[in-house]
């Protein structure tokens, strides 16, 4: 199964934010400082996740033997 990059990077955000938010949520309330955070807790898993790239697979170390 081949995952985009781009929805790695959706995935990611999305659940950052979550967490920040189900955080901030534990008072009942969100400060606009929680906001924020989790506003830059998003932005920071989409650029993390898109700037990273996924390692090549090494041809020598396959998992199917004899193929």
């Amino acid at each position: 199964m081949k995952i985009s990059k781009m929805w790695k990077a959706v995935v990611a955000a999305v659940v950052a934010g979550a967490g920040t938010l189900s955080t901030a949520l534990a008072d009942d309330t969100i400060t606009a400082a929680e906001g924020w955070a989790a506003g830059l807790a998003v932005l920071a898993a989409l650029g993390f996740t898109w700037a990273v790239p996924n390692r090549q697979p090494d041809p020598s170390s396959s998992t199917v033997k004899g193929v």
